[in-house]
């Protein structure tokens, strides 16, 4: 939507917001009778749920569903007077739309489904992309009181969790049954998607409401062409395709690395604050099933024979990326992609909604986006191929807030799989599937690509966590400052990671020693054991 001048969208979705209140409250008769008429269009045996459009049903729900019990639980507390009149959301600018957009047509949005249903008014307060951390911790340290609920990065959990920014809601899921383990519709992998997810520390702090889970991506028209096929055998002696393993992956973007052409031979990120979710893939692939990057006994683990490797890895692939490399973001990176400037790449699992798509006219790549699992690492076992989560917006709420419990209600209505998948599927924004219930939806499916779709559950089946523990931060900066320092030859591989150790020492004994031990133990349940077979 265009920006008008003077009216910025927080204005008017502030504006409009007002209004709705003012409506509702001067007439409640209006409010009752669009309720009934929504009621008269439910299936039978649901009590809420979007109307509207074909395939509506799917996204109903019964009194007995996480959905319909946090509904029922927001109606019992507004009748005994401990519910709010609003809750205040503050949430990543580029995700409001799917809440607040209809989708698709004839649709209420989502926070017109909300406040129809339980008379709460919904108040979205935008933040700036990249912003959320950081506004979140001002509200903490100056008590601003600003919001019930915060959306911030998910391995914020343990800085926040520490601070008693954010409160524990073990309580409000035994209680309420959000169901988010449940075989069929619930978090892949389960109970460790919910380790993962939503703990820190063995407890539930937060509630997952993206899926920001690496995907590694790459372009049929050339992996599919006859002529490139035949030279690539030639020259390396097994069949052009996906890669399954890390030298596979390097000798494929050699391959395809043609500058002079315009096309890199591999993307995946190198800059500063992103680059290293791609060295995590490398270094965790170097043992089996997973080379973690902590002993139990809180030792760093990087400076060895698999850090050095990984590192020298990395700044090696610099060969055949960009020359800008190191200071591409993910803009760069899909615009990039989209222009038809690179072999492979690996992104958010967005990337095909938005460049696979008739719709965006200047992208160059629709109809010729193949996805693939994440390369890794052969051994005796098989092959240990690994991704990450990164960034991943995660719900949790403020320990300020007045109503934690109905706030914490709005999270289980919005994190459960029926109106997830429906929100997901909505392209107005970057709440991305990792449910179950999502990849086998047919809104989601269409939105995201039928190709695409099974190949991102698997890739989520083989997701191992970036550090989520107390100190999340400085230890990710370390890492980050002298993974760069090697990128631009400041320093060899080995003197990288020695020098990461000594800061991840100070950060260990800054945070407390036995607090990281426990975060460190607890979080070992989050992380994958599946293993592939090994490459012909």
């Amino acid at each position: 939507m265009t920006q008008q001048p003077h009216f910025s969208r927080r204005r008017f979705m502030s504006a409009a917001a007002q209004t709705t209140a003012l409506v509702a409250l001067s007439s409640p008769l209006i409010l009752r009778a669009d309720r009934a008429r929504a009621a008269s269009d439910l299936a039978e045996g649901m009590i809420g749920g979007p109307t509207g459009f074909a395939g509506a049903e799917r996204y109903q729900y019964g009194p007995d569903t996480p959905e319909g019990r946090a509904i029922e639980a927001v109606k019992a507390l507004k009748a005994a007077g401990k519910a709010p009149d609003r809750i205040v959301l503050g949430l990543s600018d580029g995700s409001i739309g799917q809440i607040t957009q209809p989708f698709p047509e004839g649709a209420p949005s989502v926070k017109e489904l909300w406040e129809q249903e339980t008379g709460i008014t919904l108040d979205i307060v935008g933040v700036p992309n990249g912003q959320e951390f950081t506004k979140v911790m001002q509200d903490v340290s100056t008590k601003g009181g600003g919001f019930d609920i915060y959306a911030v990065e998910w391995n914020r959990l343990g800085d926040l969790a520490e601070t008693g920014g954010i409160v524990a809601l073990d309580d409000f899921v035994a209680s309420h049954k959000p169901e988010w383990d449940d075989p069929e519709r619930g978090y892949v992998n389960g109970e460790q998607g919910v380790s993962l997810l939503n703990q820190y520390r063995g407890s539930v702090y937060g509630v997952s409401l993206d899926g920001d889970f690496q995907t590694w991506n790459h372009r049929t028209d050339l992996f599919n062409n006859p002529e490139e096929q035949k030279a690539f055998a030639d020259q390396y002696g097994y069949e052009l395709a996906p890669p399954k393993t890390w030298k596979q992956h390097d000798e494929i973007a050699a391959f395809f690395h043609r500058p002079d052409q315009g096309l890199f031979g591999s993307t995946d990120l190198r800059n500063q604050g992103w680059g290293y979710t791609n060295w995590y893939q490398r270094y965790v692939s170097m043992g089996s099933p997973n080379q973690f990057l902590f002993a139990d006994d809180g030792t760093a683990l990087i400076n060895s024979e698999a850090g050095w490797m990984a590192t020298q890895e990395y700044v090696d692939s610099l060969s055949h990326h960009s020359p800008d490399a190191i200071s591409w973001g993910w803009p760069e990176q899909y615009g990039n992609f989209g222009n038809g400037g690179a072999a492979m790449t690996c992104a958010f699992s967005n990337l095909p909604k938005f460049l696979d798509n008739p719709a965006n006219e200047g992208s160059k790549v629709t109809g010729k986006v193949g996805t693939h699992l994440p390369p890794g690492r052969e051994h005796d076992d098989g092959i240990s191929a690994r991704t990450v989560l990164w960034l991943n917006l995660t719900a949790c709420v403020s320990s300020q807030s007045d109503h934690p419990e109905a706030s914490y209600l709005l999270l289980q209505w919005l994190g459960s799989s029926r109106i997830y998948s429906w929100m997901t599927a909505n392209p107005g924004g970057y709440f991305d599937p990792f449910q179950l219930a999502n990849f086998a939806d047919p809104l989601v499916r269409e939105t995201y690509h039928d190709y695409h779709m099974d190949v991102v559950r698997e890739s989520v089946k083989r997701t191992v966590p970036t550090i989520n523990y107390p100190g999340a931060t400085a230890f990710h900066n370390a890492l980050d400052e002298n993974l760069m320092a090697a990128l631009t030859g400041g320093m060899d591989a080995e003197q990288a990671m020695a020098n990461t150790e000594r800061q991840w020492k100070r950060i260990a004994r800054r945070v407390g020693e036995d607090k990281l031990i426990e975060a460190i133990q607890a979080n070992k349940a989050a992380w994958p054991t599946i293993m592939d077979p090994a490459s012909s």
